[in-house]
């Protein structure tokens, strides 16, 4: 277990770096999403590392730098080496007299001639080098993650992306076997490179499979983490099976590497098995203490109802009676009565207004979640920095919930923080709805108070995660992931 915890975070720091050369080089947006929580237990901790979809994308984006990439490196060397020596031929042609292809060059003349062959070879493969960019560009984003810079790439986008990678293998496979054609046809030596190729893009195709199809995964009762885990280790089978073809066909030494790829797989399903048992349990205590939220939620607007509206409406009441016996004998009197019961009407309206707001906003329905949380921020007494990128409007359940968290984060910050500017920010992490609500206070916020035990209650009952980072001196940072259909 801390072996496989350790890889972890290797394999995160390693993509980490390889988001930034991305970002640098290809100018890819790229971005780790943050790391998800580890969660309580020892074993469970083990579980998380097997379920996170993203820890698999970074594998498969490693393996593909690790292989595609190193052969795409080596042949950008080699063809920017064989145009400069064709575009330099002139100034060394006489002692050597080299051939190019099948050509002898021996008159200077003839070194002149293969020039332009050259420079068109390295515009041609400049050209190229523009869509390989673009592929590991989209790739990068697609399998690392756009995080916090942007919204995730879309689906007609990462289409593109996996075409642009098969039609760069379709050349580059047209390519080596017109060189082979044209130098040597005996030994097949391309077929090392077209195999070695093959494979991440098998591994671009399986994961593209696999998320732009949710149903098809699910009807075989796997995760995403689990199909993208199998379909990469049947790729791996494959590729070393054929590698085995190749070769000498003797003893079947890929036994072994297909023995742990199966041990490794059994691993992951029975992790996905236990976690689903943990699953229900989970969702059970989430649906009674959404049971308990609820509860606690009608005795409040019951409680404010007694104690606030309804005392207002029957002292109005009370004043428009004395009113009445008043009109006759003493008008002012009458009409003194008459103005205060106006005024406690207007009380009695703003504290039904402000409990309709508490159950649901309106201007949540009206103009979305932004919008909700740019008003809470304009009402707060400190000043809310609020940044949103939602680019569609999430389920009413979910987006409810993450108002509240929004909204109970503010109200906390504002009476307990002692905190000077509060951070709101709402985005799309792949299929979640993340709220984040930050201030500059003191700390020591405590996870288990009502308000907050109230918050995470709301969020586990829609299968989300609720955490509070609150050390002492600050900041507290409250983060909800709420899972959302888009």
């Amino acid at each position: 277990m801390p072996a496989l915890l350790g890889y972890r975070w290797s394999v995160r720091q390693v993509a980490l770096l390889e988001a930034w050369l991305a970002r640098e080089l290809v100018g890819s947006r790229a971005a780790l999403p943050p790391a998800s929580p580890r969660p309580r237990g020892y074993w469970r901790a083990g579980q998380s590392v097997l379920a996170d979809a993203a820890f698999w994308r970074q594998q498969a984006y490693l393996f593909y730098r690790a292989t595609a990439g190193w052969a795409l490196g080596v042949a950008w060397t080699t063809v920017i080496a064989v145009a400069g020596y064709v575009i330099f031929l002139p100034a060394y042609y006489g002692p050597t007299h080299p051939q190019v292809v099948t050509w002898r060059v021996d008159r200077l003349s003839e070194a002149f001639a293969v020039v332009p062959l050259g420079a068109v070879l390295l515009l041609v493969w400049a050209a190229f080098t523009q869509l390989f960019a673009r592929a590991s560009r989209e790739l990068a984003s697609g399998l690392l993650g756009t995080g916090a810079t942007g919204p995730t790439v879309d689906l007609r986008r990462r289409r593109r992306a996996l075409a642009v990678h098969a039609g760069a293998y379709g050349l580059l496979a047209l390519v080596l076997v017109a060189i082979w054609a044209l130098t040597s046809p005996g030994y097949f030596w391309p077929e090392w490179a077209l195999l070695s190729l093959g494979l991440p893009l098998a591994v671009h195709g399986w994961v593209e499979l696999v998320e732009s199809r949710p149903r098809l995964r699910r009807r075989f009762g796997a995760t995403e983490a689990l199909a993208i885990h199998a379909g990469v280790s049947a790729a791996v089978a494959i590729f070393l099976v054929l590698v085995w073809a190749l070769t000498t066909r003797a003893y079947f030494w890929p036994v072994w590497a297909l023995l742990g790829l199966a041990a490794a797989l059994a691993v992951h399903v029975g992790a996905v098995l236990r976690g689903r048992g943990t699953r229900i349990e989970r969702l059970e205590e989430t649906r009674a203490g959404a049971v308990d939220a609820q509860d606690t939620q009608l005795r409040r607007i019951e409680r404010d109802l007694h104690d606030g509206a309804q005392a207002r409406l029957v002292a109005l009441g009370m004043s428009l009676g004395m009113a009445e016996q008043r009109l006759g004998d003493d008008p002012e009197a009458a009409r003194a009565l008459v103005a205060e019961a106006r005024a406690g009407l207007g009380e009695a309206l703003r504290e039904l207004r402000d409990l309709a707001r508490g159950i649901h906003p309106p201007i949540l329905s009206d103009r979305g979640l932004e919008a909700a949380i740019g008003a809470l921020g304009a009402r707060s007494p400190l000043p809310v920095d609020v940044e949103a990128d939602v680019p569609e409007r999430p389920a009413p359940g979910v987006e409810t919930a993450a108002y509240f968290v929004a909204a109970e984060s503010l109200a906390n910050a504002a009476k307990h923080s002692g905190a000077t500017s509060v951070r709101v920010r709402i985005e799309r992490r792949g299929d979640l709805l993340a709220v984040e609500v930050e201030d500059n206070g003191l700390g020591g916020a405590d996870p288990d108070g009502n308000g907050l035990r109230g918050l995470r209650r709301r969020v586990e009952a829609l299968d989300g995660t609720f955490t509070v980072t609150s050390p002492a001196g600050g900041p507290t940072v409250v983060l909800a992931e709420l899972p959302c259909a888009w």
